[in-house]
């Protein structure tokens, strides 16, 4: 009874709208007629199988689409008031972006009124429902596994591809009258598509019902594809698009950073707990050593070296003073260990505590491994952070913002209190005194200013930090020089602070790090050049090897360089025999001659094997040096003759 009242009154409103319309009798006539002729077949119809629900009507299952009369069909709406229509036989293409390449379909039917209901969203579901109402209208299929990946690249950062321009300006209807309408998924290349074309782009509502269906029956709407094909072309697209996306230097990984940091924390606490778990373990047997031996790992390495207190003596004074690297401490341990309170312990317990105190000292070893190993990857990847705050600092920094880039977008205020947000939203809250630092309070300048200048100094470095930590996510060679200046600028203006001494400018210390940078950047590439230079003479040899199918060349040169070295050697020794037979005069001269008539049968073989150049000009020097050294002993065996006579 509600609806037909509805209904009645809906048509009564517009027939008294016409009624009023200033428009020729004839004209007002026939459109009286036509309207009253379909809301008789609206209320015929309302009467079956509608209610009047929530203010609007409810659409029909499809069913009941059998029992409507075209003139409904055609003017079925739920804006009856008002006059606007919403037909259900909608001109629209949907563009749908697939791995293998692009389609656009053709939408026939839309229930835009119904579309949420769950009968409609069912019938999505069905191949034979949704292709009844959408159908493939071109595809263009991606030549290369690269065009692909150069297509989906531009899809994700909003840019309208060639490949796609040319595809939509070909198969999409152009008619004068009336504008096409194209529904796209993402609403960022609809805008693109807005921008480049003069269609009607649509984004959301029926657009998203459509292309789920789509995505759910592509390799069914498109002839000759598979679903394995279509889900291979999924999974290679997928795994190119994210190893382009993840574009990073390998060089200068600041994901390393974040994780070393993470595991000196770490090892940190581990190292002090487990120092804390040998202190007290040990103190059974010797608690006199926790107050000489006051750090964890010396503490660890003594109870290491020392085990059964009782087996100290003299001798064991050189190696306690290698570890606690003191004479009287050494001599303390040895007192104490023979007036000690401490219990006896069980050999089996000793040899326990000694494997826990080797874990502790292999831990507390790994540790200063590992914090070499941060300061490199910090020369490397943030060369100038480090030189102004220090690797740990700048390396927590780096941590806490997530990577070097996000660091650099950072603006100093950000900065000055990254690490401190609790209590800067706790100050906020209670409207106390708000942070002046947080992690930066770990570096040098904050401890050495005085108290009333720690704020101006923590904003003042805050700065500086942002400024290294662009310089190095931005630039191409890193250097330290800009470091080196920013820290000289912080400490200029320490100095200032304490003593009024006014600091240089920026601008004349930038310039100066500029002329240095480009110098230091130059001879860098240059050393680069180099090393690339001599590896692709490496490579080239080794390619003209292959060619020549000599794989021996490479032993050959080896065998070469080995027989230089065996001439080098030689010839020290016989400068050293020279050097030896010199001093020793004339009274070493019959050893002399074995010594010559040995080298002699020598240097004949070793030229026979090598048959150098080289060796031929030293025996020539070795016989010319000969020759004089005969009648130089003739004389003095003369002379001692004499003196025996």
């Amino acid at each position: 009874m509600v609806g037909d009242l509805a209904l009645s009154v809906l048509s009564v409103q517009c027939l008294t709208d016409i009624s009023l319309s200033p428009v020729a009798p004839q004209v007002a006539a026939s459109r009286a007629s036509r309207v009253s002729r379909g809301y008789a077949d609206i209320a015929v119809f309302g009467s079956r199988h509608s209610s009047l629900k929530n203010g609007g009507l409810q659409s029909l299952p499809r069913g009941a689409a059998a029992e409507r009369s075209p003139s409904c069909e055609r003017r079925f709406t739920n804006h009856a008031c008002n006059g606007t229509r919403l037909p259900l036989q909608v001109l629209l293409h949907v563009l749908f972006e697939h791995a293998a390449g692009y389609a656009l379909f053709a939408v026939k039917e839309v229930e835009e009124i119904g579309m949420l209901l769950p009968q409609v969203e069912e019938s999505v579901l069905s191949i034979g429902k949704f292709n009844s109402m959408v159908s493939l209208a071109a595809f263009f299929p991606f030549k290369s596994a690269q065009g692909a990946l150069e297509n989906i690249n531009a899809i994700s950062e909003g840019v309208v591809h060639a490949d796609l321009k040319l595809f939509l300006e070909t198969n999409l209807p152009h008619s004068a009258k009336k504008k096409a309408a194209l529904g796209v998924s993402d609403a960022k290349i609809g805008a693109a598509l807005q921008e480049e074309f003069s269609f009607s782009i649509q984004t959301g509502g029926v657009v998203a019902e459509i292309i789920r269906g789509v995505r759910l029956h592509f390799h069914s709407l498109v002839k000759g594809l598979t679903g394995l094909a279509a889900s291979k072309a999924q999974l290679g697209l997928g795994h190119s698009y994210s190893r382009a996306k993840v574009k990073f230097n390998v060089n200068r990984a600041d994901n390393m950073i974040i994780q070393s940091i993470a595991l000196l924390d770490q090892l940190d606490k581990d190292i002090n707990t487990f120092s804390m778990r040998v202190r007290e373990w040990y103190g059974y047997h010797f608690p006199e050593l926790i107050k000489i031996v006051s750090e964890n790992s010396m503490y660890c390495r003594m109870a290491q070296l020392i085990g059964n207190r009782k087996e100290l003596s003299e001798e064991s004074l050189p190696g306690l003073e290698e570890v606690v690297m003191d004479s009287t401490k050494a001599q303390a341990i040895l007192d104490a260990s023979r007036s000690s309170m401490g219990m006896d312990i069980s050999p089996i317990d000793l040899i326990n505590i000694e494997r826990f105190s080797n874990r502790v000292v292999s831990l507390a070893a790994y540790r200063l491994e590992l914090q070499e190993y941060l300061r490199s990857k910090m020369s490397q990847v943030a060369p100038n952070l480090a030189a102004l705050i220090g690797e740990v600092v700048g390396a927590r920094l780096i941590s806490h913002a997530g990577s070097l880039t996000n660091l650099a977008k950072y603006p100093a205020s950000t900065v000055q209190i990254l690490g401190a947000e609790k209590a800067l939203f706790r100050a906020l809250k209670t409207r106390g005194n708000t942070p002046k630092y947080g992690l930066i309070f770990h570096s040098t300048f904050i401890g050495r200013a005085a108290a009333k200048n720690k704020g101006r100094i923590s904003r003042y470095l805050a700065n500086k930090c942002t400024i290294a930590s662009r310089i190095d996510c931005f630039s191409e060679v890193p250097t330290s020089v800009f470091g080196d200046k920013l820290r000289g600028q912080v400490e200029e203006r320490l100095s200032f602070y304490e003593t009024g001494d006014l600091p240089r400018k920026n601008v004349d210390v930038m310039q100066e790090a500029v002329k240095e940078a480009t110098d230091v950047a130059a001879e860098i590439k240059r050393k680069l050049d180099k090393k690339e230079k001599k590896r692709r003479k490496r490579e080239k040899k080794s390619q003209e090897l292959d060619a020549n199918g000599d794989p021996n060349g490479e032993v050959e040169v080896e065998n070469g360089e080995a027989d230089a070295t065996v001439v080098k050697k030689k010839k020290k020794q016989a400068t050293e025999e020279m050097e030896v037979e010199a001093e020793n005069g004339a009274e070493d001269a019959p050893t002399k001659k074995k010594k010559k008539r040995k080298s002699e049968v020598e240097e004949p073989a070793a030229a026979e094997e090598t048959e150098t150049p080289t060796k031929k000009k030293k025996k020539q020097k070795t016989e010319a040096e000969e020759t004089p050294e005969t009648p130089v002993s003739e004389k003095k065996k003369k002379k001692k003759k004499e003196s025996a006579d």
